[in-house]
């Protein structure tokens, strides 16, 4: 490797793409064209990116199978940092095998890291806690121990184990220091602003009150009843009934639980519930019915009891009913939380991010876009979407930094 070769890739691991383009943009051999693209990809000038890298595979020789296995690794994880996910993962395997069978371990791990980092965005969460139960991260450097760590954090955070994350979070800060590189340190100090962010709303006996992570957390652990109108399900001791693919009877638990423990009317029911301005007799008849599968349902955490004027929830075993829902409640909410990340999705990854069609995701993106919610940059299939600018940090990309060869 000679010397410009070895200052451009010093460069891209403190986090300095110009330095590095300083030093190789006017050459065109394969170690230099990945790490042009490298560079390239840390400027998010991502279409650039792939192609310099696509030219680098080509370019290195059929011999030089570790330097082509990492352009493989640098183009996947700049397909995760663009929202790209709708690539397979069999390349990235086998150019993982490859680095792990000529004892390029670090960049085998920073593959590893890459497909875990997609499940975790795809929200794959027992297929990531399977993947990490198997790493030994103590011979990492830094920067992948930071990585590891965010990941650690992004699956707590899910799971809402809220000192699990703190912990990985203050380990992932400590390894970003040390690796030395901003643009890290600023993803992790992003990361650990959810924590002391409103994560839902709890609404109870006509009052309406912001929670904190930690809050849903020991909310979920309780003795209450809720109506989690974020995963449309209902939660109890050790039961939870989901509701998510019965958007009228979620309607119907979500009304009778914001009531609690007063009733709600058989007419508003019916115009919430079905979507009504006019009540005739078959919407009360349907009312019936779906009253009737509602109590079916929740039988072991709740009653639902008729009254002179409409129906209330008794429950079982709980104290009370509350009702769990988002900060802010928006008709393409999900689309806007993925959004809120700060990075650029495609509308491919929004469909496989939330499990609906494209189609869905696209009409979201349209009425979001009319409503000054969203915007988009690009054509066809570049098209990319984000919410406007505003104060925050972007995805760093934790790019190989030895890619040439060492």
């Amino acid at each position: 490797m000679d010397s410009l070769i070895t200052a451009a890739a010093r460069a891209l691991a403190a986090g300095d793409p110009l330095g590095a383009l300083n030093q190789v943009a006017l050459r065109d051999d394969a170690p230099a064209l990945a790490l042009r693209g490298i560079a390239m990809a840390q400027l998010d000038d991502f279409a650039r990116a792939k192609a310099l890298l696509r030219s680098a595979a080509r370019a290195f020789g059929p011999r030089e199978t570790v330097a082509r296995a990492r352009c493989v690794v640098a183009e996947a994880e700049i397909a995760l940092a663009s929202r790209d996910l709708g690539w397979s993962p069999k390349s990235l395997d086998a150019a993982r095998a490859v680095l792990e069978a000529r004892g390029d371990q670090v960049n085998a791990a920073h593959a590893q890291n890459i497909g875990i980092r997609r499940l975790l965005l795809l929200g794959q969460l027992e297929d990531v806690e399977h993947a990490l139960a198997g790493i030994n991260s103590t011979f990492y450097p830094p920067a992948l121990k930071a990585a590891h760590e965010l990941v650690l954090a992004g699956v707590a955070i899910r799971r809402l184990r809220t000192e699990a994350a703190r912990a990985a979070l203050i380990r992932a800060e400590r390894d970003a220091q040390l690796a030395g590189i901003p643009a890290l340190m600023a993803e992790v100090e992003s990361a650990a602003v959810i924590l002391g962010t409103p994560a839902a709303r709890l609404l109870k006996n006509g009052t309406e009150r912001l929670l904190l992570l930690k809050d849903v957390a020991a909310l979920l652990e309780s003795d209450a009843l809720v109506v989690d109108a974020c995963r449309h399900a209902i939660r109890g001791a050790d039961t939870v009934v989901s509701l998510a693919r019965r958007p009228v009877l979620f309607t119907l638990a979500r009304l009778l639980g914001e009531a609690w423990p007063e009733d709600v009317s058989r007419d508003t029911l019916i115009a919430r519930a079905f979507r009504t301005k006019f009540i005739d007799d078959s919407h009360r008849v349907r009312l019936r019915v779906e009253i009737g599968r509602l109590r079916k349902l929740l039988r072991t955490l709740t009653d639902v009891r008729a009254t002179k004027r409409g129906f209330a929830l008794v429950p079982r075993h709980a104290e009370e009913i509350v009702v769990l829902a988002r900060p802010v409640e928006e008709k393409h909410g999900a689309v806007l939380a993925l959004l809120a990340d700060g990075a650029s999705w495609s509308s491919s990854a929004l469909a496989l991010a939330t499990g609906a069609s494209q189609r869905s995701v696209q009409r979201a993106l349209e009425s979001l876009a009319d409503a000054d919610k969203v915007q988009s940059f690009g054509r066809g299939r570049t098209r990319r979407w984000m919410l406007p600018p505003v104060p925050g940090f972007t995805t760093i990309l934790l790019l190989p930094a030895s890619l040439p060869g060492s």
